[in-house]
C-alpha cells in the first residue's frame, strides 16, 4: 500500500523562480536608474560649473576692458564695463573697489563711498578697499570715520608705507585742523555774545532822570491836548486856522464859513 504524503502546491517552483528573477531584473532596473541619476545630477552639476566658468572669464573680460578705459579717463564707460561684470559675479569686491576710485575721479562722493562699503563687506581683509573707503569718506568731510578706515586698513597690512605716510597722516592733520577751527567758531560767538549783553545799558527806569523826562513829556501832551486847532474855510474860498481854547471854543458865524476837519 502506497504511503501519501503532503504534496507541493504545483506553482511552488514555477512562482519561486519567477519571483527570483523578477528580483533580479528589479535590482537592474534600480541599478540602471541609480546610474541614470547620477549621470543626471553629475551632468547638471557640470553644466552649472561651465556655466560659472563662463561668467567669471566674461567677467574678467568685462574687468579688464573696464580698467584699460579708466586709464584713458573714459570713466563712464568703464563703469557700464563694471557694472555688466557685477552681474555676472557681483560677490567680485575688486569691482566695487575699482568703481568706487573711478567715481570720486568724478567726484561722485556719495556714491563712491557706497561702493567702497560694498567691497569691505564682500571682502573685509582687502586692505585696499579699506584704504579706498577711508579716502572716500575724506571727500565727504567725514575725517573721524576716514582715519578709522584707514587704521584697518594698516592693521590688515602693516607695512603699506603709502596708507601711514599719505593717508592717514593726511587725515589726521585735517582732523587737527577741524578741531582748531571749531574751537575758534566757539570762542568767537561767546565773544559776540559777550558784546552783544555789554552793548545793551542797564537802565534803571525809577531813576531821578527818567523820571523828569517822562514828566515833561507828560506836561507838553497835556497842553497840546487844550488846545484845539480848526482849519475854517470860507465861502468864497479862504484858508483860516483857529485855535479853540477846551474852556472857551470859538464858534464862527455858520453863514459865513464852512468848517473843514
Amino acid at each position: 500500500m502506497a504511503s501519501f504524503g503532503w504534496k507541493r502546491k504545483i506553482g511552488e517552483k514555477v512562482s519561486k523562480a519567477t519571483s527570483q528573477q523578477f528580483e533580479a531584473e528589479a535590482a537592474d532596473d534600480k541599478d540602471l536608474a541609480d546610474e541614470d541619476d547620477a549621470n543626471w545630477l553629475h551632468a547638471t552639476k557640470r553644466k552649472k560649473e561651465i556655466l560659472l566658468e563662463d561668467c567669471v572669464k566674461k567677467s574678467k573680460e568685462l574687468k579688464d576692458e573696464g580698467a584699460s578705459l579708466a586709464e584713458n579717463k573714459r570713466y563712464r564707460e568703464a563703469i557700464h564695463k563694471w557694472d555688466e561684470a557685477l552681474q555676472l559675479t557681483p560677490e567680485d569686491a575688486t569691482l566695487y573697489e575699482m568703481k568706487s576710485q573711478v567715481l570720486m575721479s568724478l567726484h561722485e562722493m556719495f556714491p563712491a563711498v557706497h561702493a567702497a562699503e560694498m567691497a569691505v563687506q564682500r571682502n573685509p581683509r582687502s586692505w585696499d578697499a579699506w584704504q579706498t573707503l577711508g579716502r572716500a569718506q575724506l571727500g565727504l568731510g567725514e575725517i573721524a570715520l576716514a582715519i578709522r578706515s584707514f587704521q584697518v586698513s594698516l592693521h590688515i597690512f602693516p607695512m603699506n608705507p603709502e596708507v601711514w605716510k599719505e593717508d592717514l597722516s593726511w587725515a589726521r592733520k585735517l582732523h587737527q585742523q577741524q578741531k582748531a577751527t571749531k574751537m575758534e567758531a566757539g570762542q568767537a560767538l561767546a565773544k559776540e555774545n559777550e558784546l552783544a549783553q555789554e552793548s545793551v545799558p542797564d537802565y534803571d527806569f525809577e531813576s531821578d532822570e527818567i523820571v523828569a523826562v517822562c514828566a515833561a513829556i507828560a506836561e507838553k501832551e497835556k497842553a497840546l491836548s487844550a488846545a484845539k486847532t480848526v482849519v475854517i474855510v470860507s465861502a468864497s474860498g479862504t484858508v483860516e486856522t483857529v485855535t479853540e481854547k477846551e474852556n472857551c471854543p470859538t464858534n464862527p458865524d455858520e453863514t459865513l464859513f464852512i468848517r473843514a476837519r
